[in-house]
């Protein structure tokens, strides 16, 4: 199963970090690869529900499996959805939604065409799945609520910091960490 799904990795850690600290409520990580994410926040943070989506059947029944582990061990448990980004969800359904988009910028004469690919190509700008996120995940947010995106160098600061206010989000850096070929970044929306 693991060439099927992303598995943790720096941009998975900073995520849960932010998520630990910050995510309340009803929780929604979106595009949830291995499950290790809303593991911790089953886990670890301040959540009443938690809630896992991706499009990837193997990543879903990851996410399962994690969250049957946690419930055995007396935490929350993991609902896994198997979605496109926001699409299925209710509006004003969740308090906090996390999402560590696919970011690679990836050439489409360099692509192919399995799992592990989907998990990282964000297509030529690297924000193929990033805009569309952002433009809908208000939706699904519930007054009050907050999105936790991780936001890669690589796809363009900038230009995510301003599909983010055009959507008419307050934002702030959370955490951040540099790496050789890249900075990440967790932004926080409200």
């Amino acid at each position: 199963m693991e060439t099927n799904v992303y598995q943790p990795a720096e941009d998975s850690a900073l995520l849960a970090e932010a998520v630990v600290d910050r995510a309340r409520g009803r929780f929604l990580e979106v595009g949830t690869g291995s499950g290790w994410v809303a593991e911790r926040a089953a886990r670890e943070a301040d959540v009443t529900e938690v809630v896992a989506s991706d499009v990837n059947p193997h990543a879903c029944e990851s996410a399962r499996e994690r969250g049957r582990r946690a419930a055995a061990e007396g935490h929350l448990g993991i609902e896994a959805v198997r979605a496109n980004l926001v699409d299925p969800f209710a509006d004003d359904a969740f308090d906090t939604v996390a999402f560590n988009p696919p970011y690679l910028p990836t050439d489409p004469d360099n692509e192919w065409d399995d799992w592990m690919e989907q998990a990282l190509s964000g297509g030529e700008t690297g924000r193929k799945f990033l805009d569309p996120f952002v433009d809908s995940v208000g939706r699904v947010l519930a007054d009050g609520g907050r999105v936790l995106l991780l936001v890669s160098s690589l796809t363009g600061y900038d230009e995510v910091v301003a599909r983010v206010e055009s959507r008419g989000f307050a934002h702030e850096t959370v955490v951040q960490e540099s790496y050789p070929f890249e900075v990440l970044s967790v932004l926080e929306l409200k």
